[in-house]
């Protein structure tokens, strides 16, 4: 039973063919992500490639002759770049191979280049332009750390330019293509989130989402003088309740369509562009949406919907009719999707009286304290929301709630919010795990000798530093890739997430005091619950070494620790044999030490 729910299918990444008749995706079903198309009135699904490595994204031309796809060797973030015809006849690499790291970003409007990024030239992740037709690659930005082409002017002379200075700061440049030369779209001072970044029909008009002088993203525009000049960014579509999550306009640049994230459920709205009236859409499919996409005509909006009682699958709204069409559906063979339990939005407050909140899986039919999992998401700049996660609702099924916490440091609730936990102030977020902890005794939900705590990436420093700093307070942990040493994490991951990081976490270079004190792993002598470490070996942004020093402390102090190894992943896992060995070995660890 919990093999099954480890099993079961997801389908993401939807790219409509420009005449709107095919959409090519992702899925796992035949063992690791491949591209697959599908017609958009449904039919028998067709898979396109047949790679040994995972594909990781994939866009259809404008014009419909190519599909563009990226490829993780092992998993990894040294992804390449191909390309092939929509049958997958005519495939060809267009990156170098090896260890570097390439981004892809979409076409152009003629479909004649790929926007992409790339740290082939050392240690930053640059801009560059790949002409299809002459099979030639054209640096157009360097950057410092990350930074990446989000749209072409339907003219090609022009570029709007995405550079990340930090983590939960950003900025969008216009860039002259011909000249080099940028103008910023978004001056601000402080911490700033923008993106999107796409042109009108016309290339006067750049769409964007921000969060200057306002606390949640909002739909927002920055028009161009005639002189070429930007102007200011003004907001267009806001709400106090919710976060615009993203967005996309269509091609005839009349219409965009909006996502609101209202702390962790998503909401449907269109945007007028002439008039700047916003509406709402239909009710959605399921709770959970993402990867927009407009068909040519602008009568088709294709996206992936999933919730917690249903798998990821791509949906079609039909514009002209106001209908939804489910396009693909993952198997889930021997699961009962009615018999999954739909988690509870809950809220409380932290040690200083913030709001905080998370969603509780509780086991149905059980009331009173019982033994209950923490598990926090990665990021830190992440957010938990009710998506389907196998491993949650195999542990429900064996008797045990799952609690998945917002602490500080989330995103979807804002700028203030997502930044409590930089630097020095992770000490709070740490606190925020004994507060959550605290709130589901005093409520009745969880049996304080059986409490435990996992999570994924920086989720699996949360469990690490749970586990040290409240050594009484958890029966069992598992550190999901996890970060415990700063030093090492910095001198070990890629040099551009590295330059990226240093507001988030602190700067090696002049507060590597402050690191030491918030890393696990100078505090782990301090950990008495058992715990299970899981990593993969091809792990470049969170490297091995991270869980290596983890379970050779604990072996040597005799704790209870068990090593899961996958020689075949980077940074999480998308081959379907290993998703099941992990939704398995977490299941089995915490069954055991909890009940």
């Amino acid at each position: 039973m919990v093999a099954a729910r480890g099993r079961v299918g997801a389908a993401t990444s939807p790219s409509l063919a420009p005449d709107g008749k095919q959409i090519a995706f992702l899925t796992r079903w035949s063992g690791s992500p491949q591209v697959w198309t599908v017609p958009t009135v449904g039919g028998w699904p067709m898979q396109v490639t047949a790679f040994d490595d995972p594909v990781s994204a994939v866009e259809w031309s404008p014009t419909g002759e190519w599909i563009a796809l990226t490829v993780a060797p092992g998993g990894g973030l040294n992804t390449q770049i191909y390309l092939m015809r929509p049958n997958g006849t005519g495939l060809r690499r267009i990156t170098e191979g090896g260890k570097e790291n390439n981004v892809l970003n979409g076409w152009s409007p003629d479909g004649r280049h790929l926007m992409l990024a790339s740290n082939r030239r050392g240690t930053n992740m640059d801009a560059y332009l790949y002409d299809v037709g002459k099979g030639e690659m054209r640096l157009v930005a360097e950057n410092p750390g990350v930074g990446s082409l989000t749209d072409v002017s339907r003219d090609g002379s022009r570029a709007v330019l995405y550079r990340l200075r930090s983590r939960g700061d950003n900025n969008l440049y216009l860039l002259d293509l011909e000249r080099g030369t940028e103008s910023l779209l978004t001056p601000h001072t402080g911490p700033g989130t923008f993106g999107g970044g796409l042109f009108s029909p016309d290339g006067s008009t750049v769409y964007l989402s921000s969060n200057k002088d306002r606390d949640k993203l909002a739909f927002a525009r920055v028009r161009i003088g005639s002189d070429g000049k930007p102007g200011p960014i003004e907001v267009i579509a806001a709400r106090e309740d919710a976060e615009l999550g993203g967005f996309v306009v269509a091609e005839d640049g009349r219409t965009a369509a909006l996502l609101w994230n209202v702390a962790g459920r998503n909401e449907l709205a269109f945007v007028d562009l002439a008039s700047l009236k916003s509406a709402p859409g239909p009710q959605l499919p399921a709770e959970v949406v993402g990867g927009l996409t407009f068909s040519k005509d602008g009568r088709l909006l294709a996206f992936t919907a999933t919730g917690a009682t249903r798998p990821s699958d791509i949906w079609v709204l039909d514009r002209e009719s106001g209908q939804f069409r489910q396009v693909t559906h993952s198997p889930h063979p021997g699961v009962d999707l009615s018999a999954l339990v739909k988690p509870e939005l809950v809220r409380y407050t932290a040690h200083d009286g913030l709001p905080l909140s998370g969603w509780l899986y509780r086991p149905k039919g059980v009331a009173g304290p019982g033994p209950v999992v923490l598990s926090f998401h990665g990021g830190p700049e992440g957010q938990e929301v009710p998506a389907f996660r196998s491993e949650y609702q195999a542990l429900v099924a064996r008797g045990i709630a799952v609690f998945a916490p917002n602490v500080r440091g989330s995103s979807g609730f804002g700028k203030r919010f997502v930044n409590l936990d930089n630097g020095a102030l992770r000490e709070n977020a740490v606190k925020d795990i004994k507060a959550t902890a605290d709130h589901l005794i005093r409520a009745g939900i969880a049996d304080p000798k059986r409490m435990g705590i996992m999570g994924g990436s920086y989720g699996g420093y949360m469990v690490m530093a749970g586990l040290a700093e409240y050594p009484d307070v958890f029966a069992a942990g598992a550190n999901l890739f996890g970060v415990v040493n700063f030093e090492t994490f910095f001198a070990n991951t890629e040099p551009w997430m590295a330059a990226i990081s240093t507001v988030e976490y602190g700067d090696p270079k002049t507060e590597a005091a402050m690191l030491r004190r918030l890393s696990p792993i100078h505090r782990v002598d301090r950990v008495k619950a058992p715990t299970i470490v899981l990593h993969g070996a091809n792990d470049t942004n969170v490297p091995v070494v991270e869980a290596e020093q983890v379970v050779n402390s604990l072996k040597q102090r005799n704790v209870p620790v068990e090593y899961v190894l996958f020689p075949d992943e980077g940074h999480g896992w998308r081959k379907t044999v290993n998703r099941i060995r992990s939704t398995v070995a977490l299941v089995n660890w915490f069954d055991t030490h909890l009940k």
